[in-house]
C-alpha cells in the first residue's frame, strides 16, 4: 500500500488486532496462564503501531525520493528494521511468563502465543490481511483444537509418601489397575520417625488419554494413609 494511511484504515487495523489478540488472550486467561486478554491485546496493538509507523516512514521516504530524485542515494527506508526490533524485543516479555519450579516448566505456550500475537500485529499493521487472518486461524486451532485431536503420551513421575506400607501399597496398586495406569518404573525410600515409618515411592507412569495427572494426584491424596502426593515432570 502506498500513500498515507487514512484514519479508517488505521482504525480497521487496530480493531482487527484487538479482536484477534483478544481471542488468543481469552484462551490463555481461561486456562489461568500468566498473560491474559489485556497483555495479548497490548502486544498486538503495539506491534500494529510499530508496523504502521514503519509503513509511514517508508511511504514518506518514497514520496521524497520521487519529488526529489537527487536525494535518492541519501534516503534509506528499510521496512524490516523496526519489525526486527519487535521480533527480538517481544522475547523479553515472553521470557517473563516462563516459570521453572522444581523441574516443572510452565508458561512456554503463553510465551509463544505472545510472540505470535506480535507477528499478527505486524502483519495487520503492514496491511497483509490475508496473512493475518490465516495466521490467526492457525493459532486458534493450535491453542484450542490440536490438544483434543492429538494426544501425545508423556511419562511423568508421581512421588507418593505414605504410612502403613501393606494396606497403602495395595490401595495404590488397585487404583493403578482400575484406571489402566501403566507403571514403567518404581523407586523406593523409607524414612524412620520416632513412632512410625514414612514410605516414599516414586512411580514412573503413563496414563490413558482420558485421565489427567491432576486427577490421579487428587484421587490418591484422598486416602487416609497418604502423607504427600507430588507430580514430578521428567
Amino acid at each position: 500500500m502506498t500513500g498515507d494511511l487514512s484514519i479508517y484504515e488505521i482504525c480497521i487495523r487496530m480493531l482487527l488486532a484487538i479482536v484477534f489478540a483478544g481471542f488468543i488472550g481469552f484462551d490463555r486467561e481461561f486456562k489461568n496462564r500468566p498473560a491474559g486478554i489485556r497483555t495479548h491485546i497490548l502486544v498486538g496493538i503495539g506491534a500494529v503501531l510499530i508496523a504502521m509507523i514503519q509503513k509511514e516512514i517508508t511511504n514518506t521516504a518514497l514520496t521524497i525520493a520521487q519529488d526529489q530524485p537527487e536525494l535518492g542515494d541519501v534516503i534509506r527506508a528499510d521496512e524490516a528494521r523496526l519489525i526486527a526490533q519487535v521480533v527480538s524485543g517481544i522475547g523479553f516479555l515472553g521470557a517473563g511468563t516462563i516459570v521453572v519450579t522444581k523441574q516443572v516448566v510452565r508458561g512456554l505456550t503463553t510465551a509463544a502465543s505472545l510472540w505470535t500475537v506480535a507477528g499478527l500485529g505486524l502483519a495487520i499493521g503492514m496491511g497483509n490481511y490475508r496473512i493475518a487472518i490465516v495466521g490467526f486461524v492457525g493459532i486458534m486451532l493450535v491453542l484450542t483444537v490440536l490438544k483434543r485431536v492429538i494426544n501425545v503420551p508423556t511419562l511423568k513421575k508421581i512421588e507418593i509418601s505414605f504410612e502403613h506400607k501393606r494396606t497403602t501399597k495395595e490401595f495404590i496398586a488397585d487404583y493403578f489397575k482400575e484406571k489402566n495406569i501403566e507403571v514403567k518404573d518404581v523407586d523406593f525410600e523409607v524414612k524412620k520417625r520416632s513412632d512410625s515409618r514414612i514410605y516414599t515411592n516414586v512411580y514412573t507412569v503413563e496414563l490413558p488419554r482420558t485421565l489427567s495427572y491432576q486427577t490421579v494426584v487428587e484421587d490418591l491424596s484422598m486416602h487416609e494413609n497418604m502423607v504427600r502426593v507430588h507430580l514430578i515432570s521428567m
